[in-house]
């Protein structure tokens, strides 16, 4: 079964507009699947295989002109990374047409590698994009029948939809082994894989909090300077994100420490040890696991359709959990696990914050759209893409869903 991806018309977008295009994002989100089937007329070749890395890093001429460039052939490499040599010639027959588009889409799992060959060799020439797992919305789209608890639980990895026979404990289980030994062994050098997998799950009961390196690492018993360095690797290879305050010079009581988000769900979910979606009603940490949900759903939107600045806002007495700034307009967010929050909380105090009181919603386990007092909205989760281009096409808030 194929599950359509909002990402797709912008991905599309920039294959006919750039030479070359290069898509990165956590393993198992779709990369391959999804530009083999939007691209079929590009040839195919993946670095995953030994026989053709070693090609391409020892005799990167051969390996093109084998796969039709130099001629009229466009060339789609996976795992790219596997063959940094490449890069350079990869500018070279760019370099040789400036004029053609479509001519390469690489793509990796791994960052690090990826993205200094393309600092390095492809600087200008070419559009880098991230795919994560899917949303909500995709789901819904798709006809796919859950509820919001399960795709909690799930999270976003499509293996997960496309085979609902899978077990979902034993997919982490062996996504966390294969991510430790197959990723993280080539980019740091991890003494013990325990600290690290130790590591994953302190961040995991971090989700939606304050980020202190400080405390994290004495909890699991590393260097500050080791707990910096794997924060940086988990974020660069899109496990995390560290989510930036927003704060203005003249407003010098603001917090200006990152909050730090898994980008998965279900991935954050296994990590904190929820066996299944029953154990969302029981758990304290719920809460911050649906932060990170709804934080998840809007850097998906933002993904394929851009146009906003996602940070958190936050000083000594007040928060809001999501503050989007465009062009010096502003959208507040926060959200709540429950199903009928009864008030914004302390939402109203920021929107005071601001001269024009910005749009601004709960998002909560809601079936429907209600309005609370203030002026804010409580949305259920697939209205995050209705509230982000609310001020974007001027869409009036009573119009949403």
């Amino acid at each position: 079964m194929w599950i359509d991806r909002r990402f797709e018309s912008l991905l599309q977008r920039s294959v006919a507009t750039r030479p070359v295009v290069v898509l990165t994002g956590p393993r198992q989100t779709g990369k391959t699947s999804l530009v083999r089937r939007l691209f079929p007329n590009h040839s195919y070749v993946s670095l995953d295989l030994p026989s053709e890395a070693a090609q391409a890093e020892n005799d990167p001429i051969a390996f093109l002109s084998r796969h039709g460039i130099g001629a009229e052939g466009s060339l789609l490499i996976d795992e790219v990374q596997y063959a940094p040599a490449l890069f350079r010639h990869i500018k070279v027959a760019v370099d040789s047409d400036r004029q053609r588009t479509g001519y390469f889409i690489l793509t990796g799992s791994q960052p690090f590698q990826l993205m200094r060959g393309v600092s390095e060799s492809l600087a200008g020439r070419a559009d880098i994009r991230q795919l994560d797992g899917l949303s909500w919305r995709e789901l819904r789209d798709a006809g796919i029948e859950i509820d919001v608890e399960t795709f909690v639980f799930k999270g976003g990895f499509p293996e997960l939809y496309e085979r609902t026979d899978i077990d979902v404990e034993s997919f982490y289980r062996s996504y966390v082994a294969t991510y430790l030994e197959r990723d993280l062994r080539l980019q740091l050098h991890v003494g013990n894989l325990r600290d690290f997998e130790r590591f994953l799950r302190a961040c995991a009961l971090r989700t939606s909090q304050l980020i202190n390196r400080a405390e994290l690492a004495r909890d699991v018993g590393v260097s500050p300077t080791t707990a910096g360095q794997w924060l940086s690797v988990l974020e660069q290879s899109g496990i995390i994100t560290l989510l930036e305050p927003w704060f203005s010079n003249a407003t010098k009581s603001l917090v200006k420490t990152p909050k730090l988000h898994f980008n998965d769900s279900g991935l954050c979910a296994f990590l904190m040890g929820v066996q299944k979606p029953g154990d969302l009603f029981s758990t304290p940490l719920a809460g911050a696991l649906w932060e990170t949900t709804v934080f998840t759903e809007i850097r998906k939107h933002l993904a394929s359709r851009g146009g906003w600045q996602l940070a958190y806002w936050r000083d000594r007495t007040k928060e809001a959990d999501f503050l989007l700034h465009r062009a010096g307009r502003f959208l507040l967010a926060d959200a709540k696990w429950s199903e009928q929050p009864a008030s914004g909380g302390k939402l109203p105090l920021v929107q005071k914050e601001f001269a024009d009181s910005p749009p601004s919603a709960i998002f909560s386990r809601a079936a429907n759209a209600f309005p609370m007092p203030d002026g804010i909205r409580a949305l259920p989760l697939d209205a995050v893409g209705a509230f982000l281009d609310e001020t974007t096409h001027n869409t009036r808030r009573e119009d949403l869903p």
